[in-house]
């Protein structure tokens, strides 16, 4: 069994991956279960969508959105794209979903003491941006559905009146984010098993897509190495005993945009058999563990 000592420098950061965050949906809910808390979470895209259920402390709720509800309502597909721009119904995922279905509690979140961010990438810069909203509903609705707008498949999404992109593109794995800020001492979640790498080559970006948008475009074309630079750094960082990572133990089957629900709840009750084997203790925190 491993162990991690939560500090006042402890961050949580948590990667994306589309479908493959049911992982990380599982790994949140057993810290929930045990009432595991860190000074500052990170997610970007399915992990921003994980953590803000983590912050809320609503157990289950990404589990149901992601497995459940996909099998009600068949919420994933090229109907969707055909119809409306985006291969996922994002009127039923962001407005439907938190309002009536699996309503979110926004007033939890509103009063937690803890540090949580989201990344977007600017479609005008190329880089990374960091929101921290818990106050006004629409800006955090605005903001996790920015994160996860995924090129080429999802339109351009607005925060503040700007244009905003999934932040995988520019930002993948936030460990960088999180030590810039002090926190040195961190649990990285990850969707994809170890020693896994993209292409390592530049991105042809087509185009017909985002000419009003360069900086976005070499950003797209450069994702790639920048995930394997950040993979890379992970790696490091764990063989030295800086940081802990927690990850899927096996190859991944799961896709991006995957809709057997089998499969998602194998990969989901994985992350929480993974995080079970954890211990965790506290050093000169509130938080009770």
């Amino acid at each position: 069994m491993s162990e991690f000592e939560i500090t006042e420098k402890s961050g949580l950061i948590l990667e994306g991956g589309g479908m493959r965050g049911v992982f990380t949906a599982g790994v949140l809910d057993n810290f929930m279960d045990r009432g595991i808390k860190f000074p500052y979470t990170i997610g970007v895209s399915a992990g921003a969508c994980c953590g803000l259920s983590y912050m809320s402390g609503q157990r289950g709720r990404a589990k149901y959105s992601n497995i459940d509800l996909l099998q009600q309502y068949h919420y994933i597909g090229f109907k969707h794209l055909l119809l409306h721009g985006n291969i996922m119904d994002f009127k039923l995922l962001f407005y439907t979903f938190p309002q009536h279905i699996i309503p979110y509690d926004y007033d939890a979140y509103s009063k937690r003491q803890e540090l949580f961010e989201i990344v977007t990438t600017s479609c005008n810069t190329g880089l990374p941006c960091y929101f921290r909203e818990n106050k006004n509903p629409e800006r955090i609705i605005d903001i996790v559905k920015s994160s996860s707008s995924l090129p080429y498949v999802a339109p351009i999404s607005y925060v503040d009146g700007q244009p905003m992109l999934d932040g995988g593109i520019a930002d993948s794995i936030p460990l960088e984010r999180a030590r810039s800020l002090g926190f040195c001492h961190n649990v990285v979640v990850l969707t994809r098993n170890k020693g896994y790498r993209k292409p390592f080559k530049r991105s042809v970006v087509p185009f017909l897509f985002y000419r009003k948008y360069p900086a976005l475009r070499q950003a797209i074309a450069n994702r790639n190495i920048m995930y394997n630079k950040q993979v890379a750094l992970v790696e490091q960082l764990e063989e030295q005993g800086g940081i802990l990572v927690i990850r899927p133990e096996n190859p991944i089957t799961v896709g991006r945009m995957e809709k057997n629900t089998e499969k998602l709840l194998a990969l989901y009750d994985e992350g929480y058999n993974c995080a079970a084997r954890i211990k965790f203790t506290q050093s000169n925190l509130c938080t009770n563990i």
